[in-house]
């Protein structure tokens, strides 16, 4: 069996995050993001993984490579044009119908966070002999995705994209993730933009054909906004999440013994922490210096930033290479690649 993972996009929800780099290696816990859904495959033991992208994607194979280090088989295919989410596996699915398992796909959206049992996933395709297996998560603001109605059966019946708060009826929503028969490919035009929510499900189930809906009750988020890729940082830390396990603790030769560092944040040990600077469920990244008395709490701070004396960062994300100065206090804020805030300041 193969798998797709659909990394094209240009991460614009994430900004300023993704403005440097692509989101498949954001890091998640100082991870590359990628690796997670690499993980979930493999548990499945599928090795075979195909990454689809557009965006800045020499970035995304300097850093995965062959997927030899991961004990995965990766190849890539890049996009010319976006061809949206079913156009793009359209593009990517050559050869899946002469693949194993007869061309079955699993199909990953490529900011989807998650350790659904993939296995069980497929066990579900497979009794309902489905064409298409949507993999459906609960969430707490239906509104801003798609939701899915289905039948007792577990049959898709119909799809609701990004309804109005009024039309919510349900709070089961499209996860981005699915389980693909060959003959799907049938139903994507050649070489044309074509998405899997607005054209290719809604198109399969008009035509009669066999689409299922899988209700994972277990973790799901999407990280395509800063607010919740900052939050699965905190999932990770706070192990809530299983894939991968949570970061192993390493003190560097530079962390002074008088800095607090708590038992749940994750620090590079290439960093340089100074005497009395608290780290509290926070990450932080390689090559940063956090300077006296300083204080990171429920934040992520990227490579090379520097958080100086006395500041406070808090509910933050920092981003690659900026300058906290002295006193700082910033809180709920997203900070872009190489920011500076001046001493005394207040964000």
């Amino acid at each position: 069996m193969q798998a797709i993972v659909l990394a094209g996009g240009k991460g614009s929800r994430l900004r300023p995050i993704t403005t440097h780099t692509p989101k498949p290696v954001v890091p998640i816990a100082n991870r590359p993001f990628v690796l997670y859904q690499i993980e979930l495959l493999k548990q499945a033991d599928i090795r075979d993984i195909t990454l689809s992208l557009s965006y800045q994607p020499q970035k995304i194979q300097d850093k995965v490579g062959d997927g030899a280090d991961y004990d995965a088989r990766i190849s890539y295919v890049v996009e010319t044009t976006p061809l949206g989410t079913a156009g793009a596996y359209k593009n990517a699915g050559f050869g899946l119908a002469d693949s194993g398992a007869h061309g079955t796909a699993v199909v990953l959206n490529g900011d989807i966070l998650t350790d659904v049992d993939l296995n069980d996933v497929i066990k579900f395709h497979r009794t309902n002999k489905a064409l298409a297996t949507i993999v459906l998560a609960a969430v707490a603001n239906p509104a801003e995705y798609g939701l899915v109605k289905l039948g007792s059966d577990s049959r898709v019946v119909r799809f609701q994209e990004k309804p109005r708060p009024e039309e919510v009826t349900s709070n089961t929503i499209n996860a981005g993730i699915y389980v693909l028969e060959p003959k799907v490919l049938d139903y994507i035009p050649e070489a044309e933009a074509s998405t899997f929510e607005y054209d290719l499900f809604p198109r399969l189930v008009e035509h009669g054909q066999p689409v299922f809906g899988y209700v994972w009750p277990g973790y799901w988020r999407d990280i395509g906004a800063p607010t919740s890729y900052l939050q699965a940082n905190l999932d990770v830390l706070a192990g809530g999440f299983r894939l991968l396990g949570k970061p192993l603790q390493t003190r560097g030769e530079k962390f002074d013994p008088d800095a607090e560092i708590d038992t749940t944040s994750a620090v590079d040990p290439t960093c340089t922490i100074k005497p009395g600077a608290q780290i509290v469920n926070s990450v932080i990244s390689r090559n940063c210096l956090v300077e006296e008395r300083a204080r990171i709490e429920n934040s992520v701070v990227r490579g090379s930033s520097r958080i100086g004396t006395a500041a406070v960062v808090r509910d933050t994300v920092v981003g690659k290479g900026c300058h906290v100065g002295r006193s700082v206090t910033v809180s709920g804020a997203v900070l872009g690649d190489k920011s500076v805030l001046t001493d005394y300041s207040r964000l």
